[in-house]
């Protein structure tokens, strides 16, 4: 059985997407009209044949273009035809050639277009001439485009933040979060990012801050600080006593972090770091450390408050957020737009981001069609096997069958020439 056949058994076969019905209705006319002239000669050329038999002279001339014009006319008329279906209904082969063999079409359309379409010389020659960067800083150069790719992207980012509830934050803590983090060590991260932090020096700058912070509340709360060491002094102290002691180690605890706040040397900085350095080696070393960290972990990511935090941090970035992007003259808005400017101008100014821009979307355009191509071009023949044939073929029929109506026209005009020409080349070999 042949192939065709098989596969029309076993893929049942599906209408083809309806066009534009406008559109298929001037096609139709059109081919009607294509046929109406093209039959119009053909007749015209019988008539003139049966009005031309025994004619000598002149009308033998006459008589020969008019037959072979009948004969190109209805040669090509067949021939047209047959592309379509069965001419006058008659299983002639090689006829009906579209219904029969459209899955063969499509195979050769796939390896046509994979071919010559879809090789990584002809893409990245297309792109290299599309200047895509080179157009995309020209569009939104214009203030309008840019301002409209700014509106988009808040729009679009307002509509992802309504899409975001709160049982999905919820969801992603409980669900995705919190178990990784559980089944995760967290002691040797730890230990590895304050062991990298403590040998870059990357922590002197908090410890600046922390004791920049408590030196100005304690200069600014003495009260508060004699209060506290007040509330520890032996019952039995005279109260004068107590004060006087207080208010001196509340002197002594300013100059002391003061001392530490400007001396980038001073010991109390120094025990600091080694004790730091000490905690992260525990933390990579030591199975107690470890033991009890991995403990205080399994507390925190337990306690409700872990999943109400989250959801409570994400509704409050979620309304700052929002409330931004819908104001026109807002930050984020704002800033949108300044960068898209920015980017339109590099875009303008520097040829060497063009040029890289430009052979990243080669690059990902090759890769698509490297890795996806095959598939891409297999839905074409996918597509053409589950078309019915004899829809198919009137389809197409419809799209170029007014242009191939001039087969037929040609056919008539150029048969009718050769026939005066045979009939020339007789008479005077005669």
């Amino acid at each position: 059985m042949p192939t065709t056949v098989s596969s029309e058994l076993q893929a049942p076969r599906i209408p083809m997407l309806a066009g534009d019905p406008e559109a298929d209705a001037r096609r139709r006319r059109a081919l009607r009209r294509m046929r109406t002239v093209a039959l119009g000669l053909l007749v015209l050329a019988a008539v003139v044949f049966v009005a031309t038999l025994d004619r000598d002279g002149f009308w033998g001339f006459v008589n020969a273009g008019a037959e072979a014009s009948m004969v190109g006319a209805i040669a090509d008329w067949f021939a047209v035809t047959a592309l379509f279906r069965h001419p006058l209904g008659l299983p002639i082969p090689h006829t009906a050639l579209i219904p029969k063999r459209k899955d063969d079409l499509g195979r050769g359309l796939e390896d046509f277009v994979g071919e010559n379409f879809l090789q990584e010389e002809i893409i990245r020659d297309r792109i290299a001439a599309a200047s895509i960067s080179a157009r995309l800083g020209a569009w939104l150069g214009e203030e309008a485009n840019a301002q409209r790719v700014v509106d988009e992207a808040a729009d679009l980012a307002t509509i992802f933040l309504d899409k975001v509830r709160p049982e999905h934050i919820e969801a992603l803590v409980t669900e995705a979060l919190v178990p990784r983090f559980r089944d995760e060590p967290i002691a040797p991260l730890l230990g590895s990012l304050l062991a990298e932090a403590v040998r870059d020096d990357v922590h002197h700058g908090l410890v600046d801050l922390l004791f920049a912070e408590l030196h100005e509340w304690l200069q600014q709360n003495p009260d508060t600080v004699q209060a506290v060491l007040v509330e520890r002094a032996p019952w039995w102290a005279p109260d004068t006593l107590n004060e006087r002691v207080s208010a001196r180690v509340h002197r002594e605890m300013v100059r002391w972090v003061g001392d530490i706040r400007e001396d980038p040397q001073h010991r109390a900085r120094l025990a600091l770091d080694s004790m730091l350095a000490q905690l992260a080696q525990d933390l990579l070393e030591d199975p107690a450390t470890q033991e009890r960290t991995e403990r205080l972990k399994s507390r925190l990511l337990e306690h409700p408050a872990v999943v109400t935090s989250g959801i409570s941090l994400w509704q409050a970035l979620q309304r700052a957020l929002r409330t931004s992007l819908e104001d026109p003259n807002g930050a984020v808005r704002t800033r949108l737009l300044s960068e898209v400017s920015q980017f339109a101008e590099r875009l303008r100014t520097d040829a060497a981001l063009r040029l890289r821009l430009d052979g990243l979307a080669a690059d990902a355009a090759v890769f698509v069609v490297e890795r996806y191509g095959r598939d891409l071009t297999a839905v074409i023949t996918h597509t053409i096997q589950q078309w019915d044939g004899r829809e198919a073929a009137g389809k197409i029929e419809l799209h170029v069958g007014r242009d191939l109506q001039f087969i037929r026209i040609n056919g008539t005009i150029v048969g009718g020439l050769v026939g005066v020409l045979i009939h020339t080349i007789a008479v005077v070999i005669h």
